[in-house]
């Protein structure tokens, strides 16, 4: 597959992979193909549109995500996993980040751990509960939260604020439809820090990540 990954463009996103990190997605996407078979993961089953769509779709974000993460392994949430899209592909790339990997789904959920075993993947946590669970138990640990086609803009940055510290960042991987996402977006409580098309070579499919930051509540009396 290494040929096919790299006509349809992974060399052009510049990321610097090594062979073992090409060897890795290679693999993931092996694997999310022969589960896909019996457990119904994604409905992408041609392998040059699960290239472009599942993994170059999630490496993508990585120059923003670098960019923005100033910490040298930030720990970084995952919200409606699926089949680890994109954390799974970005826990490769960077194995000194940290990824949790929330998904209720339970069959999703052990296709993560199969994958994480599989690959030997020590940066990642799965955790197979509903998003609003896991939020209560670990209120304000991560750095960032991020997402793709997981729910609306508005509602994901809703689930989102619980789990981001003080100084954390929302990551919305978007299509065609973010500019009307965002007008039901509270911009009182949000600031828009990036919003950045997404370049996947050899596909005309719109992609857009959205940076946004809470905004930081006054503690003035009224």
């Amino acid at each position: 597959m290494t040929e096919g990954l790299l006509a349809l463009g992974i060399e052009g996103l510049g990321l610097n992979l090594s062979e073992a990190n090409i060897a890795d997605l290679e693999l993931f996407l092996q694997e999310m193909a022969r589960w896909n078979q019996v457990h119904n993961l994604t409905a992408i089953e041609d392998e040059d549109d699960s290239i472009r769509l599942h993994l170059i779709d999630s490496i993508t974000v990585l120059p923003i995500l670098r960019q923005f993460l100033k910490s040298p392994n930030p720990k970084i949430a995952d919200l409606g996993s699926g089949g680890g899209l994109p954390a799974i592909p970005i826990a490769i790339v960077e194995p000194e980040w940290r990824l949790s990997l929330i998904e209720a789904v339970r069959k999703k959920a052990a296709f993560l751990q199969h994958v994480r075993g599989k690959l030997k993947l020590k940066n990642i946590e799965i955790l197979s509960e509903r998003v609003e669970y896991v939020a209560v138990h670990q209120k304000a640990q991560f750095d960032a939260v991020i997402s793709r086609a997981f729910t609306s803009l508005a509602r994901f940055l809703e689930l989102s604020l619980p789990f981001l510290k003080p100084d954390g960042l929302v990551f919305a991987m978007k299509g065609k439809r973010a500019d009307e996402e965002m007008q039901e977006v509270c911009m009182k409580d949000w600031r828009l820090l990036a919003d950045e098309p997404l370049h996947i070579p050899n596909l005309s499919v719109e992609r857009r990540i959205l940076v946004l930051s809470p905004m930081k509540k006054s503690s003035l009396p009224l």
